[in-house]
């Protein structure tokens, strides 16, 4: 059976190969070439990783264009660190900008860790959007994960402060916090962000904090935007990529590699709790490129 992440590439594979198949004949025609850049744009892979393998296909042999772009692409996903195990007990911190899928991802993140025989807790602490606390609530009971909410009070870092203590009690493996969508140029909204991440740093130092960044597959380039302003203003351990459900485009992964050395965690695939799955490098680039059957 096909992996879901394998699925889920299956626009941007049909793109690349179609657009490979124009460069590995004997000579490449200019207009190939056009084509070949327009399709490697189009599948955001973004444009050093597109001059690259431009560059490829003038010099290599055509019989070896298609391994050269395969063991690129592979060194440039394998030189960023992947998600490793949590030894110690971890805030797993959501952050992004609105309409990303913060809320579904928290749940899907608590429940990945819950199957994963890890004792979980929830905390929504995004205090701005009237739904959340609720959406998160129906996620929390469908997975059986304790919620920890205040809607008394329209302070994260409170609640925050309350999760984190309901965690040391409860001896918790792992604290997802869902927060607020913000623009990084929301700057009172980010310096609540900042603020935030020093009540775990500095009241919680038995934790572990790794703030995850979600990002809309569908949305390309821009994607790529927000990910560069919010590290400029903290600290992003990791990327959890949303709604890549088939018709998305996947080459975002690599420009996020090869400029930002931000790793993807995660990989939302679908609208389900379990159609999450942890980002595997080598199933990455086999969904991307194909396989030497096909």
């Amino acid at each position: 059976m096909l992996n879901k992440l394998f699925n889920a590439l299956q626009k941007t594979r049909n793109s690349l190969k179609s657009a490979f198949n124009t460069v590995t004949g004997q000579s490449i025609s200019a207009e190939a070439f056009d084509t070949l850049e327009e399709q490697l744009l189009a599948s955001d892979l973004g444009l050093d990783i597109t001059d690259d393998i431009l560059e490829l296909a003038e010099t290599v042999k055509k019989n070896d264009f298609l391994e050269k772009v395969r063991q690129h692409i592979i060194q440039i996903v394998e030189n960023v660190p992947i998600m490793q195990s949590f030894h110690k007990p971890t805030v797993l911190m959501i952050v992004g900008v609105n309409g990303t899928g913060k809320t579904t991802t928290a749940a899907k993140c608590a429940n990945y860790f819950s199957q994963d025989g890890k004792k979980v807790l929830l905390v929504a602490a995004d205090t701005y959007r009237a739904a959340a606390v609720e959406q998160l609530r129906i996620w929390a009971n469908r997975i059986k994960s304790r919620l920890i909410f205040n809607e008394k009070t329209g302070e994260p870092s409170a609640v925050l402060f309350d999760g984190l203590s309901a965690a040391q009690k409860d001896l918790s493996d792992i604290i997802v916090v869902d927060t607020a969508g913000r623009l990084h140029t929301y700057d009172n909204l980010m310096t609540e962000l900042q603020k935030m991440i020093r009540v775990v740093d500095t009241r919680f130092p038995e934790f572990e904090l790794k703030t995850l960044l979600t990002i809309d597959a569908t949305l390309g380039q821009n994607s790529l935007t927000q990910a560069r302003e919010f590290a400029k203003i903290i600290n992003i351990d990791g990327v959890i990529l949303t709604k890549m459900d088939g018709t998305a485009k996947g080459g975002i992964v690599l420009p996020l590699a090869q400029e930002l050395r931000i790793p993807v965690w995660f990989v939302g695939t679908g609208e389900d709790v379990s159609d999450f799955v942890r980002f595997d490098p080598e199933e990455y680039v086999t969904g991307l490129l194909g396989n030497d059957h096909e």
